[in-house]
């Protein structure tokens, strides 16, 4: 009975000592405890200091598709001067992984300027039966960057037919027609001048020169001639002297040209010009030194009856005197060259002819 009675109070006291150590839930409705907020110090007045913006140095991502760097390559290390990443049109610098293309403007504007420009020689390229040499001077004023007006002039102190045509002549009496072998004496035009494209280029390094690409063309009129005989040698006592050539005058004609070529600049006010131009000119000859068929055939009548040919009522153009007297020195009658006139106008022949040429030349620009 008194172990029964001891094992209830045991169990009692363990029940007991069990409760008190299980701590009870918190209650549903009990208040949640809130930290409260600290009192805002006022902030402690602090001397103001201009501060300078710092640059942007941050470089812009790589693209998606950039390598990836290697095992073995050294890893990039930040800068630690901030001026070497000073941004420079939207792009860092001195960042090794962005290359920076910078376009400059002209450095020597055009518009608004004049400009001569000098062609010591101008040599025809394109001689078949007819030879050129000469010289050129051309004005230019450039009303825009690209677009200019131009007046030009050329004389050709060496105009002559072709060796082929002269041998020819010397071997099988023939010849070409005598308009395609018209000879231009001296030309004038005016027209314009494009600049469809315009750069520049490095020179032994340290300088910078400027090119156009130039296409002109232009429209005027030009003086023609025609050989009327070649040079010949003529015996007199004994003694051989050698007869110039003789050229008849055929007028003026209408003249035309298409070009196109490269300036290069130098400096502000100089420029070297390298051009080719295609000069387009009509010839017709029905008259040689203003005498057509007509004056021809009385000059041949009076030539054999030796009437003056003063009193033979020829047209006002016609320059009879070239075909009138003996050369001093050579003893050359002129009054044969009469028949070799007559010949060329007699059948009048007609053709269009291309007299293409080089030009070199420099400007001076202002």
């Amino acid at each position: 009975m008194r172990t029964t009675s001891f094992l209830a109070v045991l169990l009692s006291a363990t029940l007991a000592s069990a409760q008190e150590e299980t701590p009870a839930p918190p209650l549903e409705t009990a208040p949640i405890p809130v930290k409260p907020e600290p009192k805002p110090q006022e902030p402690e007045p602090v001397e103001s200091t201009p501060v300078e913006p710092e640059p942007e140095s941050q470089a812009p991502a790589p693209p998606s598709d950039a390598p990836l760097a290697t095992a073995g390559e050294p890893e990039l290390q930040p800068v630690s001067d901030p001026n070497s990443q000073r941004l420079v049109n939207g792009a860092p610098l001195h960042n090794p992984n962005v290359a920076v293309h910078v376009v400059q403007k002209k450095r020597f504007a055009d518009e608004g300027r004049h400009e001569f420009t000098l062609y010591p020689v101008v040599g025809q390229v394109n001689g078949r039966f007819t030879e050129h040499a000469g010289s050129a001077l051309h004005y230019t004023y450039h009303l825009q960057e690209n677009f200019a007006l131009q007046v030009s002039t050329t004389y050709n102190w060496y105009s002559n037919e072709s060796l082929f045509n002269l041998e020819l002549i010397d071997k099988v009496r023939e010849q070409a027609q005598a308009a395609s072998a018209l000879l231009l004496v001296w030309g004038a035009q005016a027209g314009v001048e494009v600049t469809p494209l315009y750069g520049k280029f490095a020179f032994y390094d340290n300088h910078l020169l400027q090119f156009s690409l130039v296409i002109s063309g232009g429209a005027g009129i030009g003086s023609t001639r025609v050989l009327v005989r070649p040079e010949v040698s003529n015996q007199v006592d004994g003694e051989t002297f050698t007869v110039p050539a003789r050229f008849g005058d055929t007028g003026s004609k209408f003249l035309g040209s298409v070009g196109g070529g490269f300036r290069v600049q130098f400096g502000d006010s100089m420029a070297l010009r390298l051009e080719v131009r295609d000069l387009v000119y009509t010839a017709r000859v029905d008259r040689v030194d203003g005498c057509n068929l007509q004056d021809f055939q009385k000059l041949e009548d009076a030539r054999s009856t030796g009437q003056s040919f003063s009193e033979l009522g020829l047209t006002g153009s016609c320059q009879f005197q070239k075909f009138d007297g003996v050369d001093p020195k050579t003893r050359k009658n002129y009054r044969e060259d009469i028949v070799l006139g007559k010949d060329l106008v007699g059948n009048p022949s007609s053709d269009v002819l291309n007299n293409l040429s080089f030009y070199a030349g420099f400007s001076l620009l202002f």
